[in-house]
């Protein structure tokens, strides 16, 4: 167990490849996970290879994690030693004795090493945990119990610590991601129940550690009870948001908070009015390829109005001025051209890369950071090479080669965030250009936009077990192995339908924030943030019984409650703008309405009709 060199060469590779693909990796709750001692990690997997990597390259304390594979990989002795070095341990699975299926497991354990596992079974994307397996709870119960068995046992029980892994948007590069350790889970609790001859209760012992632990998991992360709620929450969270990104220390409460607020029943026609216009403007955002935060900060001169009678020398000034901006945008500072032009080829890589696994976003983010990390260090190998045979391949040419292409390295990553965003910016702001002046003939019609403003639901896992059966309908509608996301059409098309939805979602949403807040109502909350904030739990509705013969009990969320003016407050503490949502600047941009709403009412009549779209700075 201590011959470990090739998985921290892996743990320390992982750690480059995620810092070139995300902006921040956030580590919460370091606190809780012990230094020593054996420890059983069970952490969320929704996002394929990434997530071990995650989780070792993070792991408090540089603790190696040692994570299961098939026992019949190890068979030939250099692929056995290339595992076991790699910090993977072999677990027979045909084998029902659980002392031969833990055999690996309980060595790894007696070492006082820590050994991480998936309780889920499986990598999928779904809007909230969908199963927790009892191997884990198994491992560590069996494990205590054959220590309790040796005589000459010099180890203790193991630790069981869930890990709670979220993505911003993990598909997307440079997003963001949370790791997050819950409070440490005793074993011993369970063990005079698993201890007892009677039958069955070995069993529900098991059964209720797991429940424990997939308490934690939804604790850790984001659950909505549909794909809808998860949408609506996501796009009210960025509205809510848009000047300063959410601290991740708050990602997961905040936006479990408003997941839980729209799951709220009978609140009234507003309160599902707002939810349909946050869908629609979140389906046009994935249709248009504009994101909210491009939209946000878009700063387009008034002159460039086109209701506007303005002289043509004064708005050709301004093109031009919008067209000096462009270049110095994209050149601002020289030196970035070279960085840029030789990362070019993994920016293109990446993007093709997720292409091949359109409809598996777990998938999409595993290739798009293997294919773009494997083709960094070629272009790196090749630079570092053509510099030390420019020195002649001496030994302090070699040392200047390499310093320089880590300087590269660390270069690019400090200016990449800034200048990818401003780059994005300026290409939204001459894609809304070109969308507002076309004619509004061209536009799509309504009719024609309704199947872009309806959100496309990812289909079903088929690896995820299928145990309830008032999910089973939802799952079979949405389930489609062939399904593709609709492709979109030019957005210029779609631009002023963007940005209208943009104005009527962010006015929607502030105006029931604001009415909640004086309402006096109670909204929905899982159970768990509602005995933080002081809620309201019903406690006979957090379990139902699951049929099985042990009366063992499976978790059901959300069920409590917190008052309404409470999570409004909780939203601006974390940083919500929510009066910036009602709030219309004349100068803001404005997307041609086929109504004739806002400022177009008072323009000439041969002006084509606007409304100005709130820009939330």
């Amino acid at each position: 167990m201590d011959n470990l060199v090739l998985h921290r060469v892996i743990r320390r590779m992982a750690k480059l490849a995620l810092a070139g693909f995300y902006s921040e990796v956030r580590v919460i709750g370091e606190e809780n996970v012990p230094r020593d001692g054996p420890l059983i990690i069970v952490s969320t997997h929704h996002n394929m290879m990434i997530d071990p990597s995650v989780l070792s390259s993070t792991f408090p304390h540089k603790r190696p994690l040692h994570y299961w594979a098939k026992s019949g990989l190890f068979v030939n002795p250099v692929a056995g030693y290339i595992l076991k070095s790699a910090g993977n341990i072999p677990v027979d699975r045909k084998s029902k004795d659980n002392k031969v299926l833990f055999k690996g497991t309980f060595d790894c354990l007696a070492g006082n090493q820590a050994v991480a596992l998936f309780p889920e079974g499986t990598s999928y994307t779904e809007c909230r945990i969908m199963q927790v397996k009892d191997g884990a709870s198994y491992a560590a119960l069996e494990y205590t119990k054959w220590i309790g068995q040796n005589e000459n046992k010099s180890t203790k029980p193991p630790t069981i610590v869930v890990a709670g892994i979220t993505y911003t948007n993990k598909s997307k590069y440079r997003s963001r991601v949370a790791v997050e350790f819950g409070p440490p889970i005793s074993v011993e609790r369970y063990m005079e129940q698993f201890l007892s001859e009677k039958e069955g209760e070995s069993r529900a012992a098991a059964k209720r550690l797991t429940r424990d632990i997939e308490q934690l998991m939804i604790e850790l992360t984001i659950n909505a009870k549909d794909w809808e709620t998860l949408f609506a929450a996501r796009i009210a969270r960025e509205l809510l948001w848009e000047s300063n990104p959410l601290d991740l220390d708050a990602f997961v409460i905040a936006s479990q908070t408003l997941v839980d607020l729209f799951s709220t029943p009978d609140m009234g026609p507003d309160f599902e009015n707002m939810k349909l216009q946050l869908l629609a403007y979140d389906s046009l955002l994935e249709s248009s390829r504009f994101t909210n935060s491009d939209l946000a900060a878009l700063k387009l001169p008034s002159a460039l109005d086109p209701r506007r009678t303005i002289t043509v020398p004064s708005r050709l000034w301004t093109l031009l001025t919008l067209l000096r901006d462009t270049v110095a945008t994209f050149f601002w500072l020289p030196l970035f051209i070279f960085p840029l032009l030789v990362h070019l080829p993994v920016y293109i890589t990446g993007r093709v890369g997720g292409k091949f696994a359109e409809n598996e976003e777990e998938t999409q983010a595993q290739n798009k950071i293997v294919l773009g990390f494997l083709l960094t260090l070629n272009i790196y190998s090749t630079l570092f090479l053509g510099l030390w045979w420019l020195f002649s391949f001496s030994i302090t040419g070699g040392i200047l080669a390499f310093t320089s292409i880590w300087g590269l390295s660390l270069y690019h990553r400090k200016i990449i965030d800034e200048n990818y965003s401003r780059i994005k910016r300026m290409i939204a702001a001459w894609r809304v250009l070109v969308g507002v002046w076309i004619p509004s003939r061209w536009d799509m019609s309504l009719p024609s936009l309704k199947p872009y403003t309806t959100p496309f639901i990812p289909p079903v896992s088929p690896w995820i077990g299928r145990v309830n059966p008032a999910d089973l309908k939802a799952e079979e509608a949405a389930f489609n192995a062939k399904r593709k996301r609709p492709r979109g059409p030019p957005s210029r098309r779609l631009v002023r339908h963007v940005l209208n939805a943009r104005l009527n979602a962010a006015q929607a949403l502030g105006a029931v924030l604001r009415d909640i807040e004086k309402s006096g109502l109670n909204v929905r909350a899982s159970s768990h943030l509602a005995r933080q904030f002081g809620g309201k739990v019903e406690e006979r509705d957090i379990y139902e019984e699951n049929g099985s013969k042990d009366g063992v009990l499976s978790l059901r969320e959300p069920s409590g409650w917190r008052a309404a003016k409470e999570v409004v407050a909780f939203l601006r503490e974390k940083g919500a703008k929510i009066g910036a949502l009602e709030e219309i600047p004349d100068n803001d941009w404005a997307v041609v309405s086929s109504d004739g709403e806002g400022e177009a009412e008072e323009q000439d009549d041969k002006k084509e009709d606007v409304v100005w779209v709130q820009n939330h700075t």
